[in-house]
């Protein structure tokens, strides 16, 4: 069972490698010039992937992307199948990532609070 869980592991980490490079030197969509794959998580049979994507600008709108992965969704998985000689090459499913977003949020709230707390400590 371990043996699975780190083929599970090997597979994600290769897919979402795959794709960054891919992304980064032969998909010429100028919508995902600001995309990165920031997690792969597999089905227990390795059919699907759900990839997690971000853009580097978490405010920016990320409809477009959506839109450009998906239609680059079949040139990605068959790029990602001859390089990883699959049996079955999972079906790639695409996700919003919105930690980089939820880390400037909570990176503003911190900032706000210190500049409250010397505003504070100098007028009192």
């Amino acid at each position: 069972m371990s043996r699975e869980f780190g083929r599970h592991l090997r597979v994600g980490a290769e897919l979402q490698r795959l794709i960054n490079e891919l992304l980064l030197s032969e998909v010429k969509d100028p919508r995902l010039s600001h995309v990165r794959v920031s997690e792969v998580d597999l089905s227990g049979d390795l059919g699907v992937a759900k990839v997690y994507y971000a853009l580097l600008d978490p405010n920016e709108d990320a409809a477009p992307a959506k839109a450009a992965l998906e239609r680059a969704a079949g040139f990605l998985r068959g790029r990602v199948g001859r390089a990883l000689r699959l049996r079955r090459v999972p079906e790639l499913r695409f996700l919003l990532d919105h930690s980089a977003r939820r880390g400037a949020e909570i990176s503003e709230l911190i900032s706000g609070t210190r500049q409250r707390g010397d505003t504070e400590e100098s007028g009192g």
